[in-house]
């Protein structure tokens, strides 16, 4: 049952990696990509592709999750939280705060979850 959990929290951390993927690559400068990340219109134009950038490496860390999951390969999983945890703490060191709490809070308890259990 615990490594169940386990695996639902990183299912979870990967579906937040889809979404933000979906935001940064497809909503970024529509109403809810807007909303989501602050952004007024003329900026969030102007930095389109950038954030695309972005969407793509969130999905390649879904991705690696995602493997880690259908594989069920323990290293796979801690190393994609691994860099889900870095990221997360350097967006909230350089760019909002929120992304912490969002991003690396989420995958630090996969990854003890992963650890613990699995």
């Amino acid at each position: 049952m615990a490594q169940l959990v386990a695996h639902i929290a990183v299912f979870l951390v990967a579906a937040l990696h889809v979404y933000i993927l979906v935001l940064e690559m497809f909503l970024w400068n529509k109403p809810a990509g807007l909303k989501a990340f602050g952004q007024t219109q003329e900026l969030a134009d102007a930095t389109k592709v950038l954030a695309a950038n972005q969407g793509l490496y969130n999905g390649f860390l879904a991705a690696g999750l995602f493997w880690g999951l259908a594989t069920q390969n323990r290293t796979f999983m801690i190393f994609f939280l691994a860099c889900v945890i870095v990221a997360g703490a350097y967006g909230a060191a350089t760019a909002a705060r929120k992304i912490l709490f969002v991003q690396a809070l989420p995958a630090a308890i996969a990854m003890a979850l992963v650890v613990a259990f699995v």
